[in-house]
């Protein structure tokens, strides 16, 4: 009998490798990514249903598989933990600012364990996209600054670690020879500033 974070491993890495899902920068199969996240989230807490959730948080974003197949599987606890952490979809959304607008809304909104595994998926992917992909890096960091930053029920290390490498990030770019201004930084953050 395996337990719920193992049944949970076994069924993301199951979901991702049927769509044929792999990390954009590099190519690895994509459960590295939730690998990733579960390992962060461990390092402050040992609760299995938050880490279950941590396995599966993008299995229903980004594979066929459903929070009512979540909930089946794992439970309600975990499923609410999932559903906390999936981007819906927003077909009126006309723009990546107001598809991000609507998802910092959702995740601000989430419980503090939900908010907990969403730090990790934000440590975990700005590490990848600072390394691979600079030029994106610009627009992503001042979105997940702005994200934190409604964020605060979560993991207070955690918190803190996001935190740092965002702005270490966005210190690294504006050093960077292809320099960005801060006041692009700036203007970035303010056109994703959600109102109160």
């Amino acid at each position: 009998m395996y337990s719920l974070e193992e049944k949970a491993r076994r069924y993301a890495s199951k979901a991702h490798a049927d769509t044929g899902q792999r990390r954009k920068y590099t190519d690895e199969p994509y459960i590295v990514h939730p690998a990733a996240v579960v390992e962060l989230v461990r390092s402050v807490t040992d609760n299995e249903i938050m880490l279950a959730a941590a396995w599966l948080h993008d299995t229903v974003e980004d594979t066929s598989n459903t929070l009512a197949d979540i909930k089946s599987h794992f439970g309600a606890e975990v499923a609410s933990l999932v559903a906390m952490l999936t981007d819906s979809k927003q077909p009126d959304a006309k723009n990546r600012a107001a598809r991000k607008v609507a998802h910092f809304r959702h995740t601000a909104q989430a419980s503090g364990d939900a908010q907990t595994i969403k730090l990790a998926d934000i440590i975990d992917n700005t590490r990848s996209i600072i390394h691979y992909d600079p030029h994106f890096a610009r627009v992503y960091l001042t979105e997940k600054r702005v994200q934190i930053a409604l964020l605060k029920d979560g993991n207070e290390a955690l918190w803190r670690q996001a935190s740092t490498i965002i702005e270490s990030g966005i210190e690294q770019l504006t050093q960077a020879p292809y320099y960005v201004p801060l006041a692009w930084f700036t203007r970035q953050q303010q056109r994703y500033q959600l109102p109160n």
